[in-house]
């Protein structure tokens, strides 16, 4: 089979999977240009474990609504996917042969950071899903690691993926959720920030990008914690070096919610 590229996913707010917004209508095509994995294996930003990786073990995850405040369809949405046990030991043996301290863990849910995209993009839930966690104590160089470690997998058939967000100001975005503005004006410290990293990532400048949070543009503005872009490094390292950045989609919530999404080939 062709050998599958690397995905960072923006998922944005929980209510992207009943809303009619270009990036759920990105999401629900983007099976139709990939080809069919047999697993997928998920870095979400919303898995978080200090020290250690977790990997989920369980062979039928629950799923986890791990948020409030949300349109009250959200909380009625089930993605019944299968975990694949088999498959988390040979990621935790694959971690612990890389020198990572790692984990199989059971009774992990599906996260949001998991079932909200993949809901649109792989609706059937017929495709096993295994869950890794990001450490937010941990920096971008930590994670590309990570990915590295995790590369190996994509010549099994396994769809890697990192799900986060290309920017994450929750209160700015939340501000103007409460006032109505789902489509808002894009202020330049949040445009600024993603071009920088548009094209560090099409320039394949790791170095750049492992250092992001001193050499981006309003960095802290844009990721006040760094956990919703951990998941891009991881997705970045699992794609080998030298790997070329393709932009699959662009567009913004609230303004100041980048939904950016890459393919790494």
């Amino acid at each position: 089979m062709a050998l599958l590229p690397t995905l960072f996913l923006s998922h944005g707010a929980p209510d992207i999977a009943v809303a009619d917004t270009v990036a759920a209508a990105f999401l629900r095509r983007l099976a139709t240009v990939l080809p069919a994995p047999h697993a997928i294996l998920v870095a979400s930003a919303h898995f978080e474990r200090q020290g250690s990786v977790g990997v989920s073990a369980d062979a039928s995850p629950e799923t986890i609504h791990d948020f409030g405040n949300f349109d009250p369809r959200l909380f009625e949405i089930r993605y019944p996917a299968p975990g694949d046990p088999q498959l988390a030991k040979a990621i935790v043996d694959r971690l612990v042969a890389s020198g990572f301290a790692a984990t199989a863990i059971t009774g992990r849910g599906f996260d949001h950071g998991t079932w909200v995209p993949l809901s649109l993009a792989y609706p059937d839930a017929d495709i096993p899903v295994v869950q890794v966690s990001v450490d937010p104590t941990r920096d971008a160089a930590y994670h590309l690691a990570l990915g590295e470690a995790l590369a190996g997998l994509r010549a099994e058939g396994v769809l890697i993926v990192g799900s986060g967000s290309f920017t994450h100001n929750l209160q700015e975005a939340f501000g103007r959720l409460r006032r109505g503005l789902r489509v808002d004006t894009t202020p330049e410290w949040v445009s600024q920030f993603a071009d920088w990293m548009s094209d560090r990532l099409v320039a394949g400048d790791r170095e750049a990008l492992a250092d992001y949070r001193a050499r981006a543009p309003f960095a802290v503005e844009n990721h006040p914690t760094d956990e919703h872009l951990m998941p891009l490094h991881v997705a970045l390292g699992a794609a080998g070096r030298g790997a070329k950045a393709e932009r699959l989609h662009a567009s913004s919530e609230f303004g100041v919610l980048s939904m950016d999404a890459f393919a790494f080939h």
